[in-house]
C-alpha cells in the first residue's frame, strides 16, 4: 500500500505545485515522474532494509538462482530508474526500463501471492489486487517517459 501511496500523493503534490507556478511541474507526465520517482525511490531502498529484504528474498521463486543478489540487483535498478524518470536526458529510457522492470518482477509477486508468503505477519497481497496495482504501476512508468 505504501508505493502506492507514494506514486498517487508524489503525483497529485506534483500537479498541484504545477498548478500554482512552477512550470516544470505543470504537466502530467512530469507529475506522474515525481510520483514514479517516489515510489520506486521507496521500494528500492526497502531492498536493504534487512527486515524487509528477508521478506523481498522469501518472494524470488525457487526456480531463479541467487535470490539475494536478484533482490539487491532490482533495488539498485529501482533506486537508479527513480532518479532517471527525474532527468530530462533519461527520463524516456527510464521510464521503460521501470515498466520492463515490472513485468520482470510479476513473477515473484505471484509467487508470493499463491504460496502466502508472510511480510512482518501479514500475508502478501491477493494475486487480484496485486495485478491491478502492478498495471496501474506499470502505466504510470510509461506515463513518466513521456
Amino acid at each position: 500500500m505504501a508505493p502506492l501511496i507514494a506514486l498517487l500523493f508524489g503525483t497529485a503534490a506534483a500537479r498541484l505545485i504545477g498548478f500554482f507556478g512552477v512550470d516544470h511541474l505543470d504537466s502530467w507526465p512530469t507529475s506522474v515522474g515525481v510520483g514514479v520517482f517516489l515510489m520506486f525511490m521507496l521500494t528500492g531502498t526497502v531492498h536493504f532494509v534487512p527486515s524487509f529484504r528477508a521478506w523481498m528474498i522469501d518472494m524470488v521463486p525457487p526456480w531463479l538462482p541467487a535470490p539475494a543478489l536478484l533482490v539487491t540487483v532490482t533495488g539498485v535498478l529501482e533506486i537508479a530508474g527513480a532518479i532517471g524518470v527525474l532527468i530530462p536526458a533519461t527520463h524516456t529510457a527510464a521510464g521503460i526500463c521501470l515498466a520492463l522492470l515490472l513485468v520482470a518482477m510479476f513473477p515473484a509477486n505471484v509467487y508470493a501471492a499463491r504460496r502466502g508468503v508472510l511480510m512482518q505477519g501479514k500475508p502478501a497481497t491477493s494475486l487480484p489486487l496485486r495485478t491491478a496495482e502492478q498495471v496501474l504501476y506499470i502505466a504510470a512508468a510509461l506515463v513518466a517517459a513521456l
